[in-house]
């Protein structure tokens, strides 16, 4: 499960409350599928789009827009944005670490985006490299469907590390001009049920170094995901079309639990950062001796202390802010990674048909997936395949050990609490879901394949 108070879970309540509704607070190559068998249908045929994804990724992409202090480089077959020559210092007092330092700026604007999807939410990500002392920050500049603009919000305030030159990682709170609102890491139209939409917007990216040194971060693709998903306590069934199943590892939250209580509670807390350490390991990638060195090593699975470390989010107090894993997965060599949502289970069969396994997130009661033997109001898993019967093969890290982690889960109901957007507590109040959340870590080049499977996913790579 995530924190004891999922942003999912504060999002949820805002929303209800403006609408009426009571809401409690509470470099390798793609392995190939195993066992794999094709089967009739196309995947979410006659499903309309209710995600638009536009991601910044190219040269000519870096060379549009408006930019002061940046250049565009290439390195390797990997374009990206850098710092050339700083456009200004500027001073930054860190909330978490009470310090005030001197940082030189450099920013980058996107051109507009008009949205295919009028948007009732939107999430932004970053793919980037950030050596000590450096950072960046992302805002979004929108425009709303009445063409009134709003406020320039910050989506995330991030770096790689947590040294003592560095600031602390962290989305920005009491960000609101009556009509929207940012939580944690996702912008939200305050009464949907008006009518008013996001139409369109910018990405603003502003990059940071010590003053004096030439260090940079390098950016090599900046994108959101705007979405209006409806709201809904079921979603149609799929009809089974692919079965196989991807040789991911297999990693247990809850071996962690009581470690590092100062990365949200230790273990218990850390399903999204543990996922996150799946599937980069699954692309061949993982952190070094040296990276780890820092971990007791009495702890099984370092890495997964170490994933939970680099993807704490110093304001939500937890891991699970979900541009920060996908950040974190890029980290690594060649590595990409969006937040996206999917229409249905069949866009997941299309995927791990291509070799590509995603991480989902959902709430449900214990009674509602049956073999769980847990309840959560957020919770993030790795779906690897399906069986022959279409039922959902996933690594569910709220297990007792790793060779548990291992799941089959009833395809109807997998697929409903991922993809619903309301559900009854225990209670019997209406709450939310994610409607169709998940993120997807891709190599950086990746073959004809999985680039085709990433499209179908709405997915530009």
């Amino acid at each position: 499960m995530t924190s004891s108070t999922p942003r999912r879970t504060v999002l949820a309540a805002a929303l209800a409350a403006a609408a009426g509704t009571a809401v409690p607070a509470s470099a390798a190559a793609a392995p190939a599928p195993q066992a794999a068998r094709s089967a009739a249908g196309r995947p979410s045929k006659g499903i309309p789009s209710l995600v638009d994804n536009r991601a910044w990724t190219t040269h000519s992409d870096w060379r549009s827009g408006d930019a002061a202090g940046v250049r565009a480089v290439l390195p390797g077959r990997r374009p990206g944005l850098a710092i050339a020559r700083p456009a200004g210092v500027t001073d930054y007092t860190d909330p978490h670490t009470k310090k005030t330092a001197a940082w030189e700026y450099a920013t980058w604007t996107s051109p507009e985006h008009r949205s295919a999807v009028p948007a009732t939410e939107v999430i932004a990500h970053w793919n980037a490299h950030a050596p000590a002392g450096t950072w960046l920050q992302v805002e979004l500049l929108g425009t709303y469907s009445d063409g009134t603009p709003t406020p320039a919000y910050v989506m995330g305030r991030w770096t790689a590390g947590d040294g003592d030159g560095d600031i602390r990682r962290t989305s920005v709170d009491g960000q609101s001009d009556g009509r929207s609102t940012v939580y944690t890491d996702t912008f939200a139209v305050d009464h949907a049920a008006s009518g008013l939409r996001l139409a369109s917007y910018r990405l603003r990216l502003t990059l940071y170094r010590a003053p004096g040194t030439r260090l940079t971060p390098t950016v090599w693709r900046l994108g959101a995901m705007a979405s209006d998903i409806p709201d809904r306590f079921t979603v149609p069934a799929s009809t089974p079309a692919y079965a196989g199943e991807l040789l991911v590892p297999r990693y247990s939250q809850e071996i962690h639990k009581g470690q590092y209580p100062q990365y949200d509670n230790g273990g218990e807390a850390w399903c999204s950062p543990t996922s996150s350490q799946m599937i980069v390991e699954y692309w061949g990638r993982e952190p070094s001796a040296a990276d780890l060195a820092w971990v007791d090593p009495a702890y099984a699975d370092p890495q997964v202390c170490h994933a939970a470390r680099y993807t704490y989010d110093y304001q939500y107090g937890g891991c699970g802010n979900w541009p920060f894993n996908a950040a974190y997965a890029t980290t690594y060599r060649d590595m990409s990674a969006v937040v996206t949502r999917l229409r249905s289970l069949n866009d997941l069969e299309t995927l791990i048909r291509a070799g590509i396994p995603a991480i989902t997130s959902q709430s449900f009661l214990k009674t509602e997936l049956t073999g769980a033997g847990y309840g959560t109001s957020g919770h993030l898993m790795t779906v690897i395949g399906f069986t022959a019967d279409g039922d959902v093969i996933a690594n569910d890290p709220a297990s007792p050990s790793d060779p548990e982690v291992r799941r089959v889960y009833l395809r109807r109901e997998w697929e409903n609490i991922w993809l619903r957007t309301k559900r009854y507590n225990a209670g019997g109040k209406v709450v939310s879901g994610t409607g169709g959340v998940c993120y997807l870590y891709w190599p950086a080049h990746p073959n004809g394949r999985q680039r085709r499977a990433l499209a179908s996913a709405g997915v530009r790579v």
